[in-house]
This record gives C-alpha cells, structure tokens and sequence, in this order.
C-alpha cells in the first residue's frame, strides 16, 4: 500500500484507543465523538488490509498486527516530540501531558501534594497520576515513567534509584491504652495485625508482617495499605507502615521503634525514548529534588515534609 493513502490522523486516532483500550475513552479523552472514532478506525483497517483490534466486552484489545503499528506509530511519536522540542524551543516543550505511575501509598500520601507544586511551577504540562497496587506496565505505555518498588529489568527502561525510604509497625494511642504494654517482640503475639492478603501481594518486597511477627494474627487483610492505614486508626489493631504515611499522623505512634524498623527502596524508570521528552525530563527531576530535599521525612524523623518551591 502506497504511504499517501494512509491518512495520518487516524493513526492518531489508533494510538489513543490502543492506550485507553476503549474507543469511548479515547474519545472522551479526545474530546470527539465515539462514532467518529468508530468509523475512522474501521477505514484504517480497511487501508491496511488487517484488522487492529479485537472488539471484547472488555473494550479493544490489540490483535497481533494491532501490536507491529503500535511499535511503529509510537516511534512516530517520539519522533514528532523530538521535532517539535528542537524546532520549537523550551517553552514550546514544557507543555502537553505526563503521566506518572506510582503504588498506592506513595503515590497518595507523597507524589500527590508534591504533584500540586509541580503544575504551579508548570502551568502548561498536565500530570496524569496512575495510581495502583500493582506494577505499572512501561513496556504497554501504561505511563510515560512510574515509580516502582522494585528495580525495573527491561533492557529498553532508563531507571535509576529514586530513594530509600522506611517502615515501621505503628498502632493508635488508643489501642495501646487499651492494651497491656508491648515491650518485647515476643509480647506482640497476643495482639492483632492489619496486613496485605497474601497470595495477591503484587512484591516480596512487601512481605514484611511474617519476618516481624511469624503467625501473626490478622483478621482483617487488603490488597490496600491505604485499607490497611485507616484501619489502624480505627484503634483496633497494629500494621507496619510507611513512616511518610503514618509519622504526620498524630494519633498513630511506632511500636517498639528501637527493635522493628525496615528499609525500602523507590526506584524511577521511564521507556528510553520517552526519557528523553523535555517535560518527562522536568518531572523525573522534580521528582528527585522532591526526595532529596524530604530524606528526614521519608525516614521518618519528622512528622513534616517540605516543598520544593
């Protein structure tokens, strides 16, 4: 097929379905109508002679042809960014959108407010925060760069180490009071815990209650530690927490902080040619100084994080 038959909007069109895998998304997304989107996907089958997707209850999945212009329309992509980065000038490429993957806890209780001062220091680049219990999928565009727990292996992801950052087991003032005081390790079996549900903890890496407390009671269980946070707070068991999501909180307080206190690692990836966009570059080194700047918070040496304005 000729290459002055495709009509290049539509490939457009195909790239945001694919991302969303929803042609009502993408056309929500796009701000045009979900026929629109309907039909010009069908005329770029059609032109190519091979079908893109498959229609599921579920949305659009890719068919195997679907996958080879994906790759091709990406690269297309970046190259377009590239142009207008270098045609255009830095003001010209601090603008458009980013989005940023994260798990749960980091993401809500730290990237969020910080996010916030970004956008002012950036009013034209609009920050999309995927936030989810479970690795993001780099590879599949789920996000143009994500924070992950633990070191991304594809060959083909800049990453590097963002921080580290520690637990701690904490329990409510008032559980404590209600209880006899804990002041060994061994003294802990008597009490109840909030944990993750095991077999679909998404890391070891967060498999941390059994190395604490082997056997430990836990009545209740989530794929959550937001879940898991508010339960503590309800004064009705104990959960090993991130410090910058439990020390600001004033009615939660470390248990046996001496003895149990772990240590774990952020790390930042992003695909190679999208590391490379000026406003990708913007937000992983604000992300950076972010951390920097707030070690004694993510250690939780301070109930208080600072901004980077």
């Amino acid at each position: 097929m000729a290459i002055d038959t495709i009509n290049w909007d539509n490939l457009r069109l195909f790239l945001a379905v694919a991302r969303a895998q929803s042609a009502q998304e993408a056309a929500r997304r796009l701000v045009i109508d979900h026929s629109t989107i309907t039909r010009r996907l069908h005329r770029l089958e059609k032109e190519l002679g091979a079908r893109l997707f498959e229609r599921t209850p579920a949305g659009h999945v890719l068919t195997t042809a679907g996958h080879r212009l994906l790759e091709h329309v990406e690269r297309m992509e970046s190259t377009m960014v590239s142009v207008g980065e270098d045609i255009g000038g830095e003001s010209h490429s601090l603008t458009g959108q980013v989005r940023l993957g994260a798990t749960e806890g980091f993401g809500s209780f730290f990237l969020a407010p910080h996010l916030s001062h970004f956008c002012d220091r950036h009013p034209a680049i609009e920050v999309e925060l995927l936030i989810v219990p479970r690795f993001i999928n780099l590879s599949q565009r789920e996000a143009d760069l994500a924070v992950n727990i633990e070191r991304p292996q594809n060959i083909g992801q800049v990453c590097s180490k963002l921080t580290d950052y520690r637990l701690q087991l904490y329990a409510s003032a008032a559980y404590l009071e209600r209880h006899e005081p804990i002041r060994k390790v061994g003294d802990l079996l008597a009490h109840r815990f909030f944990g993750y549900v095991e077999e679909l903890v998404f890391s070891p890496e967060l498999r941390y209650l059994s190395s604490i407390v082997a056997d430990a009671l836990t009545p209740l269980r989530s794929t959550s530690v937001v879940a898991q946070f508010n339960a503590v707070r309800e004064g009705r068991g104990m959960a090993v927490l991130p410090c910058f999501m439990a020390a600001p909180c004033g009615d939660l307080v470390p248990v046996l902080g001496n003895e149990i206190s772990l240590t774990r690692t952020f790390w930042i990836a992003a695909p190679g040619d999208i590391r490379e966009r000026a406003r990708v570059r913007a937000l992983w080194d604000f992300l950076r100084e972010a951390v920097e700047c707030n070690q004694p918070f993510l250690r939780g040496e301070t109930r208080h994080w600072r901004s980077v304005d």
